[in-house]
């Protein structure tokens, strides 16, 4: 009998992650999505359990808070004793800001849902990824490497991701972890009404794509998930991958 597997996506309930969610669902992997809105994640969970026949743990949780994170980790180990793979995708950011227009407030905002957020999961996810010899896929963004204008905390907290991850990749190899970033840019619900709003800047951003599409959040995004979460990943560890209209790049 095949081996059942499950895989944490933080913000699993919507946007990115929830196309995520649903590429690892349509796999048979069982799922736990975490976010701050319940509706969201019962809406989602209902949805995934029902058209993939799996089981998801759908739980309340703020990265940015270590008590909450730990919990959530507690709770996978109750339900089902084991995590293949966890996917840090959740931030929060006041993006459209420049940066001398951002408080201390705002600039709080993106490292602590972000980057805290990433480290807090990551570390006490640990030990079940260990045991499972499983992998972690943090995102990052193309806004911290080409310097986005209106991106400053945003970018800086996702700069600070990949430098988790690379140390990590190196701390954690030896124990067989695999530790990944992807930048996405994703065709979501946000985007879209961030296409309404910059018209311009929708069209120049879209011009610099070869495909001159956006990614599709589960059959490019999540794709790439599945693809680094499985076997075939091999020795792809220690790396960033940016997708841009369903092509995977590695600079």
């Amino acid at each position: 009998m095949k081996e059942k597997k499950v895989v944490l996506i933080t913000g699993g309930g919507k946007g990115i992650g929830y196309g995520i969610a649903r590429a690892f669902a349509n796999e048979g992997y069982d799922l736990v999505i975490t976010g701050r809105t319940e509706d969201t994640l019962n809406q989602a969970k209902v949805q995934l359990e029902t058209e993939f026949s799996i089981s998801v743990l759908a739980l309340v949780a703020d990265g940015s808070k270590e008590e909450e994170v730990k919990r959530v980790i507690t709770a996978i180990k109750s339900q089902y004793g084991v995590l293949h793979t966890l996917i840090n995708n959740a931030q929060a950011s006041k993006s459209g800001k420049l940066l001398v227009e951002h408080s201390k407030a705002d600039f709080d905002l993106a490292v602590q849902t972000g980057l805290y957020g990433t480290f807090f999961y990551m570390r006490e996810a640990f030990p079940l990824l260990k045991e499972s010899r499983g992998n972690v896929i943090n995102f990052a963004s193309g806004a911290g490497l080409f310097g986005k204008p209106g991106q400053a905390s945003y970018a800086a907290a996702k700069e600070g991701i990949r430098g988790l991850s690379r140390v990590a990749a190196t701390e954690w190899g030896p124990y067989g972890i695999g530790v990944n970033v992807i930048c996405p840019l994703a065709m979501t619900e946000s985007l879209e009404n961030w296409k309404q709003a910059y018209p311009e800047l929708y069209a120049k951003t879209i011009k610099d794509i070869p495909m001159k599409r956006f990614a599709d959040p589960e059959t490019d995004i999540g794709a790439m998930c599945v693809f680094l979460s499985s076997e075939k990943a091999g020795y792809l560890t220690g790396e960033t991958i940016t997708i841009q209209g369903g092509s995977g790049l590695r600079p």
